[in-house]
Order: C-alpha cells, then structure tokens, then sequence
C-alpha cells in the first residue's frame, strides 16, 4: 500500500469499530485489534488483552447500547506501524437510567498484520464526562 492507501484503511478501521460497536457487534470489533491490544483508560486500570476487552464490551451491551462518533484528526503512518489521534464522543445508552456521555481526545497506535490488515494494538483515551 501507498502512504494514501493506509491512512484510508486506518479510516475505514476506525469507521468499522464504530458501526460495529453501535450494532453490538463485538466479534467484529475484537477482529479489529491484536490478541494483546492494551487499552489506557483515565482513572481506571490498564485493559490489557483481546479478552479483556471483549467481557467488558458484553457486559456493558448486556446493560444497553453504545453509539459513538470518532473523528480523526491526524493519522501518520511509519512502515508497518502508524498512530492517529482523534476525538472520540461516546454516549452509553443504558436500558434504564440516563444517557452516559464521554468526549476527548484518544491517541491509538496500529501495527499492520502478517496478511497486510491494519490492526489496533495500543489506545489510550482521555475521556471525561460530556
């Protein structure tokens, strides 16, 4: 791939994680990161690993929805690695209570796979109260 080639599929990764997300869709999420992707989380542990990630996205589906909005604002890549910083707002929309809103700014790293895919395998989230 071309420099133009890999920013757009790092684009259109991002774009899956989030229709796949707002469909509950978590198999298609997990599809989208490596086996030991860590994710940094403001006043919270690490989350660390593809497992992880999954039981906490079920358990939070299990509860209501997640819909979400991702806008890149810069994405650099570097070989078989690249980082892209974006905002995130995301609204957790449980099946009684209020909606949960949660925006700023997220820096995550993508390394592409042995079969050529881009893959997310670090994110660390400065999320705050929306």
């Amino acid at each position: 791939m071309n420099p133009a080639e890999d920013t757009q599929a790092i684009r259109d990764l991002i774009e899956a994680w989030m229709q796949a997300t707002a469909a509950g869709n978590v198999d298609a999420v997990l599809d989208l990161m490596t086996e030991d992707a860590v994710f940094l989380r403001a006043g919270q542990p690490p989350l660390k690993g593809r497992k992880a990630f999954g039981e906490a996205t079920r358990a939070a589906l299990r509860q209501g929805k997640i819909e979400g909005r991702s806008t890149p604002e810069e994405i650099q890549v570097f070989g078989d690695f690249a980082y892209c910083w974006s905002q995130l707002d995301v609204s957790y929309i449980p099946a009684e209570g209020p909606t949960q809103k949660r925006e700023g700014p997220v820096l995550s790293l993508f390394r592409r796979g042995p079969d050529g895919r881009w893959v997310l395998f670090r994110d660390a989230n400065m999320l705050s109260d929306g």
